[in-house]
């Protein structure tokens, strides 16, 4: 008669091997990274997070570069889109402007992105996610939330020891690791897998949420951004402890719908569910300069070839949007964001291009850019996208031009036809392309 499978308590996350509570060691092979938690049996919502993606890939490519401060990022006007671990010890962060990133690490490797390897990547890897649980829950291309809620029948494991197989099988294969958080719901999930990186496999349970949660600052909870975190702590509120003491109704009378959230979440209480699909909520594009731009005239043509490649994009995957904006960085990197909705959805060049204009016109003061960007949201099926505008005789025509001149593209090229705008901006892109090298 075989014997009972005893409660899984502590884990080993090297072999895998379910051990007692008081274990200091795994006493199959030695190995002390452990993983215990009371709760350990029961939890099956997770997050996991890649470790320093871009960078990884970079020194699993190169081995030379293991023991190197290494940054993927744009040239010197550029930002850091990631750095490796190393490099985080000399103060280099993301978004860093990469002038302040080589100023703290000057010694550091710079390495422009490579986005179609680290999609490829990504891909493997959100194939095998896929192949635990169809609750699978993207967030970028490097972390993702899955619900193992059900698997140990198909596993014949826990989802604690599915999660740990799974880790120590990517790194093996793939050469990528990766840091979980183990918890009842997607908010405790999140929290968990920062909690240990690099490499981390962290537990938050039901019993010590709040506990837990108490001491954490206000701006570690979901949806408060910096500007609400600020208004927080000036209303006297900086701790997640103090939220938990306050009354729903309080947070709801002065906060409204985002004070009922307050109340939730501060308790570690989040209902959402994980959502295997999650469609794009914007379409954009955006490009930084060589050298910083305050003339409209010269911000025209690329605001131009920027709005041409969103909109290729929309009619490529077959969606339209209600909402554009427009995003301008300043040379001292503020960002300035401005939009404007459509009556109507749209994926029209045309529409999105001179929608940003106008807003483009009113920032362009004379201050000096060094980033633009637009980006149309509010997406739906493209099936209602531009109908005929009565007001406007013009609008069809417009738009059968430009229908036109995309299954020109579509056959002989992108730069088979070009609006004097967009030529301009594509002698802008090779000047600055000079520039760069």
């Amino acid at each position: 008669m075989s014997q009972p499978v005893p409660p899984l308590r502590a884990l080993c996350r090297d072999c895998g091997a379910r051990l007692a509570p008081s274990a200091a060691r795994c006493t199959r092979c030695g190995s002390p990274r452990l993983v215990k938690h009371p709760e350990l049996d029961t939890l099956a919502i997770a997050h996991i997070d890649c470790d320093a993606f871009y960078a990884s890939i970079e020194k699993r490519d190169n081995p030379e570069l293991q023991d190197q401060p290494v940054i993927v990022g744009g040239g010197q006007r550029g930002v850091v889109s990631t750095c490796c671990y190393i490099a985080r010890i000399y103060g280099v962060r993301s978004a860093m402007p990469m002038f302040k990133a080589l100023e703290a690490c000057p010694q550091a490797i710079v390495i422009k992105p490579d986005m179609a390897k680290y999609a490829s990547v990504g891909k493997e890897i959100r194939e095998r996610m896929r192949a635990l649980t169809p609750l699978v829950e993207p967030l970028s291309i490097d972390e993702a939330f899955l619900d193992l809620t059900g698997t140990e029948r198909l596993h014949k494991k826990s989802p604690a020891e599915t999660l740990a197989g799974f880790i120590r099988d990517m790194e093996a294969d793939i050469g990528i690791s990766a840091s979980v958080g183990l918890a009842p719901n997607k908010f405790l999930a999140k929290l968990a897998s920062d909690l240990e990186k690099p490499r981390g496999f962290s537990v938050i349970g039901t019993a010590e949420a709040e506990d837990v949660l108490a001491a954490m600052p206000v701006g570690r909870i979901w949806g408060v951004g910096k500007v609400f975190q600020q208004k927080l702590e000036r209303d006297g509120i900086r701790t997640i402890g103090q939220l938990q003491e306050m009354e729903a109704t309080d947070l709801a009378r002065r906060y409204g719908t985002i004070g009922l959230r307050l109340a939730r979440l501060s308790h570690g209480d989040d209902s959402r569910e994980v959502t295997p699909e999650r469609g794009a909520k914007s379409v954009s594009a955006e490009t930084t300069f060589f050298t910083d731009i305050s003339s409209f005239d010269t911000l025209r043509p690329i605001l131009r070839n920027l709005a041409e490649k969103v909109s290729a994009r929309l009619k490529k995957a077959e969606l339209s949007g209600r909402g554009v904006t427009l995003k301008l960085k300043t040379a001292d990197f503020k960002t300035i964001t401005r939009a404007r909705h459509f009556s109507d959805p749209t994926q029209l060049a045309d529409k999105i291009y001179a929608a940003g204009e106008n807003l483009l016109q009113i920032e362009a003061d004379g201050r000096r850019f060094r980033l633009i960007g637009i980006g149309v949201s509010d997406l739906e099926n493209a099936d209602r996208a531009d109908p005929r505008d009565l007001l406007d005789q013009s609008a069809e025509r417009r738009k059968n031009a430009e229908l036109a001149v995309d299954r020109l593209r579509d056959k002989f090229g992108t730069s088979a036809v070009e609006l004097g705008l967009t030529h301009a901006a594509r002698a802008a892109k090779e000047a600055k392309k000079q520039g760069d090298k």
